[in-house]
């Protein structure tokens, strides 16, 4: 994989460096010092991940981050930036994480994670102008923004004022409302109870438990939401789907 670092700071390009060698030795990592110099990069060595700073001298991160939009298949994008007023803006550019300096190594490699499973199609896709479905939901919390893809979401459970996006090894709590999520993902989720959605082709089976109710299994996942009998017709309406 390769990998373009752009900083104007050296000292913090050295920190990334250092922590990507660490987290992935495989990985090609390329260096520009500002936004003019990232985008002639951009262009020569089609990185498939850039590490982004705000903040830069001349051309800054949200301006290189737009001018990415527009390429046929843009890389992934991280924000590396000590400023935290920039993460509404980082998320209509569909960054993969923004992470707040100084970078934590587990921090950047939950985001590198993310990133590894972000189809570079769909984001030239959503890049294009043309309206389109999330791809990923996203949280803010006090180290920056975290971001889950939609494709990897088994289900989403809500619990008093919260919804939980879960996923195979991973959980992210979301401000997004369940009814909310269930009219822009209709066609991928379907709800089985009041306080759950699942992901449509990730369901396996219905479990029958001990006292008559029923619950459906989920593959990658332990947990098993309940399934109220209102909605337990189009469960197995799906199931008989194959």
């Amino acid at each position: 994989m390769k990998v373009l670092l752009v900083d104007d700071e050296p000292l913090a390009r050295e920190r990334l460096r250092r922590l990507l060698q660490r987290l992935r030795p495989e990985a090609c990592v390329i260096e520009a010092d500002s936004g003019e110099t990232a985008l002639a990069l951009l262009a020569k060595e089609d990185p498939a991940l850039v590490l982004l700073d705000v903040r830069m001298p001349g051309m800054d991160g949200i301006e290189v981050a737009a001018a990415m939009d527009r390429l046929p298949a843009p890389p992934a994008v991280i924000f590396c930036t000590a400023y935290d007023e920039y993460a509404l803006e980082a998320l209509r550019h569909q960054a993969v994480a923004y992470l707040l300096k100084p970078v934590r190594e587990s921090e950047l490699a939950r985001a590198l994670a993310t990133a590894g499973r972000v189809n570079r199609v769909q984001l030239a896709a959503l890049s294009d102008g043309e309206p389109a479905g999330r791809s990923q939901v996203s949280s803010q919390g006090h180290r920056g923004l975290e971001t889950l893809p939609i494709a990897d979401v088994r289900c989403f459970i809500a619990e008093q004022k919260y919804v939980t996006a879960v996923a195979p090894g991973r959980e992210l709590l979301i401000q997004d409302a369940l009814k909310d999520l269930e009219q822009e993902f209709a066609a991928e989720f379907l709800r089985v109870h009041r306080n759950a959605l699942v992901a449509r082709r990730h369901i396996q089976r219905l479990r029958r438990d001990t006292e008559g109710g029923w619950s459906v299994e989920l593959d990658g996942v332990d947990l098993r939401p309940q399934v109220s009998r209102r909605h337990l017709a189009a469960v197995k309406a799906r199931l008989q789907q194959g």
